[in-house]
């Protein structure tokens, strides 16, 4: 029986989908799923889900719950992570938008974002190296590049970053490519996130080779039935109304993507919006001309939009738990459970994964956090070579890395002047501020996350 330990596991919206991806595979049914969280009323609401999942389809899957975090990890053969360390997030992100930063996980946010998580995951990794020094580290929690650099560097565990924008973007390319392919229905009490299209045929005749960084990862191999669906592609690209209209992507017109596509020669992971902000060529001081052709929504309206959501499926949520909706089981495009599954059962999986760069894309800083394809087994995850990446796509993934690098420094050793120079380096603070601009912004960051960030010299 394998203990997966899920912390933060208060956000719901996420664990939901980890927990009924576990209880997809036979296999993982009579594991111990052990729910943590330092907010008592969210992780009571999840361990109340979990709970009913379990009794309604009759599995014998052991639910425990914990705000204690050792007592979480004793004996852990998985530990998912999936924390947001709370801080002025909106302090951040108003401060941000004074200085003409539009960006949002990227920037001051992204930067703050690291500041307030790093020195937690590495907790819990000190952690696991006395209480569970065998387990896997699952690491889902943004920004994942530093995160897992800081990790690899600093501590002994064994880890893996993951998100879904490799999935999720060949979900995509399928539409884009114009492969029919059956809409399926999200069923009553599920979570969305693209789940089951990968399980169809039409996406099965797929094959992709994704190698990068996280958020910018490139296709460099994309084929449709054994050949290469490019030139298919960059045909279909010649038409803007297959990218421009508000359903192209779910996150609205993907035109950011196309230009990038047009002027790089491959498709990256990530969605517009994220693409812009990790780029020097979109948001540009007083030039508001730019918001409107690459349909790009103002982030302080972007996020009000995501709180109130947030905020009406809280309420759903809770409204569910107190009805006698029987809560379906289904998979999501999440990779968490399938390498649970792998490593239990020995069954071969290829997943993405962002790892330390050990000669894998040999063009990109060693010891930086690559993301790659990675074979899993009953030994574990094992990253795959991937050479040289085209020298344009290496070129515009190191924008990224150096101020990555300087930023996990700076972080780790609680240096305030390397966390300013990590954002001079910045491709989207670069681009629209001064030295001067940026040392004053940065100073009023500080401020505004004193109480979090006061060790820092």
């Amino acid at each position: 029986m394998a203990k997966i330990v899920i912390i933060g596991a208060g956000s719901h919206q996420f664990a939901r989908r980890i927990i009924s991806d576990i209880l997809w595979f036979p296999q993982l049914r009579d594991s111990l799923i052990t729910l943590m969280d330092i907010d008592q009323e969210r992780l009571n609401l999840i361990t109340v889900f979990a709970h009913k999942l379990v009794e309604q389809h009759g599995f014998k899957t052991k639910i425990e719950s914990t705000k204690n975090r050792r007592e979480a990890l004793e004996g852990a053969d998985y530990v998912i992570v999936t924390i947001a360390v709370e801080g002025e997030t909106r302090a951040v992100q108003d401060i941000a938008l004074k200085y003409g930063i539009e960006g949002g996980w990227t920037g001051p946010d992204l930067a703050f974002a690291g500041l307030r998580q790093i020195p937690v995951i590495l907790d819990i990794c000190h952690d696991m190296e006395k209480l569970c020094p065998d387990a896997w580290l699952l690491e889902y929690s943004n920004p994942v590049p530093m995160i897992c650099w800081a990790i690899n560097d600093y501590t002994k565990v064994k880890n893996v970053g993951l998100c879904h924008s490799v999935q999720s973007t060949s979900n995509e390319l399928v539409r884009y490519l114009g492969i029919p392919f059956k809409e399926l229905e999200v069923p009553k009490g599920a979570v969305f996130n693209h789940f089951g299209y990968r399980e169809q045929e039409e996406f099965k005749e797929i094959s992709h080779w994704v190698a990068g960084i996280n958020h910018m990862a490139w296709f460099l191999e994309f084929k449709w039935r054994g050949k290469d669906a490019y030139p298919l592609l960059r045909e279909r690209f010649k038409d803007p109304d297959v990218y421009s209209g508000p359903d192209a992507h779910w996150d609205g017109p993907d035109i950011v993507r196309a230009e990038i596509f047009r002027s790089f020669g491959y498709f990256c992971t990530e969605n517009s919006q994220m693409i812009a902000t990790l780029t020097p060529y979109f948001y540009k001081k007083n030039r508001p001309e730019l918001f409107e052709k690459f349909k790009l929504e103002p982030m302080k309206k972007k996020l009000s939009g995501f709180e109130e959501s947030r905020g009406k499926q809280d309420e759903e949520f809770k409204q569910q738990l107190n009805s006698d909706m029987k809560f379906p089981i289904v998979r999501s495009v999440e990779y968490g459970a399938s390498i649970i599954h792998s490593i239990e059962t020995d069954k071969p999986l290829r997943i993405n994964g962002n790892v330390k760069n050990k000669g894998l894309i040999t063009n990109l800083l060693e010891g930086c956090c690559v993301e790659v394809p990675c074979l899993v087994d009953k030994h574990g995850i094992s990253p795959c070579y991937v050479g040289d990446l085209p020298s344009q796509l290496a070129a515009l993934n190191c924008l990224s890395i150096n101020a990555q690098e300087l930023m996990v420094q700076g972080i780790v050793e609680k240096d305030k002047t390397k966390i300013f120079q990590a954002s001079l380096l910045d491709p989207l603070i670069g681009t629209i501020l001064t030295i001067d601009e940026t040392r004053m912004m940065i100073d009023e960051l500080f401020q505004a996350e004193e109480r979090y960030l006061k060790v820092f010299k």
